[in-house]
């Protein structure tokens, strides 16, 4: 892989709307784009604008994508700035976004956890990766 490469990381849902209150109203990421129905697919990607890395969750008709296997499946996002790690969590929290009890304890060292209507997680962290 080079450098400037995007990844996408496509997970399915069996619900969209509640995935745009964590991921778009709580954690604020931009949405990219959505789209309903293409080929029995509905959709919603999100991501950093300038960002190498994009989200997108999709729901297809008539098939049920089910929660996540472990509490190990996470997203980290490392907030070195502590201010902006303060707003961070607070704004989950603000949604209704209860902290988690992180399944692996390395998590709670300057991190909060969070967890999504499917079961994944996502991590908070106030440090550098």
């Amino acid at each position: 892989m080079r450098s400037g490469t995007v990844l996408r990381v496509v997970r399915p849902t069996d619900d969209l709307a509640p995935l745009r209150r964590f991921y778009v109203d709580a954690l604020q990421f931009p949405v990219i784009c959505s789209f309903e129905d293409h080929e029995g697919f509905d959709g919603l990607i999100v991501g950093v604008p300038g960002a190498d890395y994009h989200f997108a969750f999709t729901r297809k008709h008539g098939f049920s994508a089910g929660r996540a296997a472990t509490a190990e499946n996470l997203l980290v996002f490392y907030l070195e700035d502590r201010a902006e790690w303060e707003a961070a969590v607070a704004r989950m929290r603000a949604h209704g976004f209860d902290p988690m009890e992180p399944h692996n304890p390395y998590w709670r060292a300057n991190g909060v956890t969070f967890e999504d209507a499917d079961g994944y997680r996502v991590v908070l962290k106030n440090s550098a990766p």
